[in-house]
Parts: structure tokens; sequence; C-alpha cells
């Protein structure tokens, strides 16, 4: 999944943020800071009794906070099963990553946990809920009834981890006043009035590829801040509006790569089995022996 910033005339238009700094160049997936997340709400005291505008001040890197989702749904599960705590080494096997980077990007929490002990699940829990936003609701709307728009409507997962789905809309007017998953479908040009009336923050984008511009214009009028974009175009948006791409082509074709490099492997490793073993270097008639190149490298081994 990939990260867009706001693009489109954030620099120039009176009233806007400013553009955020590039990334350094030299900054890889890890160390690259996101905006500024507040770490507690506005006048509570940090964990170390920091002032609250320390602990806002506090960034964390964009690859560490999709790692904290994962380690938040597999806590979730812990916790549900009773676990009341768990090791660095337990949480990292179940995450899928290892040990030693759970530990750094719990760090950003301001949590080290016990050492003999591991981590308490709830406390964990409670901050990783609190540093990604998830203390309150946020509206969702769904632009684009097909069947994946058919299947974020009726997926019944996102209210209970605070994403309940408020708004549907679509062109098709067969779609129009039929009810998907609870709610009605409404018409496209409807979309910024019925997002700012019902507060919606975030739209998903499931329409053609044609469409999607026009649907985010809608979406970003309405007072949508985010923007989950299925549409395989890059989107044009403010500065202070957050779009994420899913590319599911994208995806496949990333594993499809994965797969051809294994199935290439492994055809090496099976032509390798049938080689003879080393052959012994010999006189070859030219003053070198074989496998011995002019700069004392190796060369290709002449067999009689």
């Amino acid at each position: 999944m990939v990260t867009q910033r706001g693009r489109r005339d954030a620099a120039d238009s009176p009233g806007r943020a400013p553009r955020r700094p590039r990334r350094p160049a030299g900054l890889d997936a890890d160390n690259a800071p996101t905006a500024e997340i507040p770490a507690v709400p506005a006048g509570e005291p940090g964990r170390n009794g920091d002032a609250p505008e320390a602990v806002r001040a506090k960034s964390i890197p964009e690859a560490a906070v999709a790692r904290l989702a994962v380690y938040l749904r597999v806590l979730s599960g812990m916790s549900e099963q009773g676990a009341t705590t768990v090791s660095s080494e337990e949480l990292s096997q179940a995450a899928g990553v290892n040990s030693a980077k759970l530990r750094k990007d719990l760090s950003y929490l301001g949590s080290y946990g016990t050492r003999g002990v591991g981590y308490e699940v709830g406390v964990l829990v409670s901050q990783i809920e609190r540093i990604l936003g998830l203390t309150r609701q946020h509206k969702v709307a769904v632009v684009g009834i097909g069947n994946l728009g058919h299947a974020l409507a009726n997926y019944g997962g996102f209210p209970g981890r605070g994403f309940p789905v408020e708004a549907l809309f679509d062109l098709d007017p067969d779609l129009i006043g039929v009810p998907v998953g609870g709610l009605p479908v409404s018409h496209m040009d409807d979309i910024p009035r019925i997002c700012a009336e019902r507060g919606i923050s975030i739209g998903v984008i499931a329409t053609p590829p044609t469409a999607a511009q026009s649907v985010c214009d809608r979406l970003v009028a309405g007072g949508v801040q985010c923007i989950l974009n299925f549409a395989p175009v890059v989107l044009q948006v403010p500065a202070h509006i957050e779009v994420r791409k899913v590319d599911l082509a994208v995806e496949l074709q990333i594993l499809s790569f994965h797969v051809a490099r294994r199935a290439d492997d492994a055809a090496g490793n099976q032509g390798n089995s049938g080689l003879p073993g080393p052959v012994l270097p010999s006189e070859n008639g030219n003053g070198r022996r074989n496998g011995a190149g002019p700069d004392g490298g190796r060369e290709m081994v002449v067999r009689s």
C-alpha cells in the first residue's frame, strides 16, 4: 500500500497549509517520519510526565505506524482470549516481525515493558489505540457500489474497529435508494452535502479510474480528510488531505515476482545438483593452469 501526500495548489493557494517538506533522499521507510501524531489527548501529561506539547511533537516513522496497526490486531485477539501479559518474542512472532524491531516500535509509545514479565496487553492496546487516533470513531463513506464497494459496505468488521460506514454513493440510477449493508445508496452529486452533514472523515474510492478524481474532489469539498483509493490512478489533492492507494494488481505483480524468483532458485538448485564435482587444475597448453585467468582469477574450465 502506498501513501500519497497532498499535491495540488498547496503552496500557492491562500489560507492553505504549506507543503510538507520533501523526505530526505537518504531515509528509508523505517526512518522516515510521518506527520506529527499526538501520543495523548490534549491536556493529559505523557507517560513520563512530559508536557503535552512535547509528546505531541513526537513523530513516528510511517512503516512503524503500519506495524502498530498489526500489533493492535494481534493484541486485541490475545485480550479476547484472556491474555494479560505478552513477551516481545511472543508478540513479534504473532505479528511476523523480529523482536528488536517490535521493541523499537513500542518505544515510540513510551512503553518498554518489564524484564521477565513482558508487556501488559491491556496497556498496550490502549496506548496503540490512542496513538492511532482510535479513541473516537471515524465515519466512512464508500463511493462506487460495484463488487468491491458491495463487499466493503457489507463488511461487519469496520464498525467494531472504529470505522462505521455511514454513507454510500454511486451513479447507477438502478442503485440509488437501494439499501446495501443497511444503508441506502445516494447519488454522487450529493457527496459534498451528505459528507458534511454526517461528519464523514474517511472516503473510500472504489470507482473506475476515470471517475476517481471527480469523486475525490467531491469528497474533499464535503470535508473528508483522508481517502483510501482503490482506483489505479494518482489523485491530485490539497496538502492537508491524506491518501492511501491500494492497487491490487500491483500487489499481485509483486507476489508474482516472488513466485518467479523462488521458481528460478529451485530450477538453479536442481541444475546444480546434476553437475560433476570440481575439476582439479591442469596445464592447458598456454602456460596457465585450468581455472586460472590472466589476472589470477577464475577462468573457464576446459575438459578434454
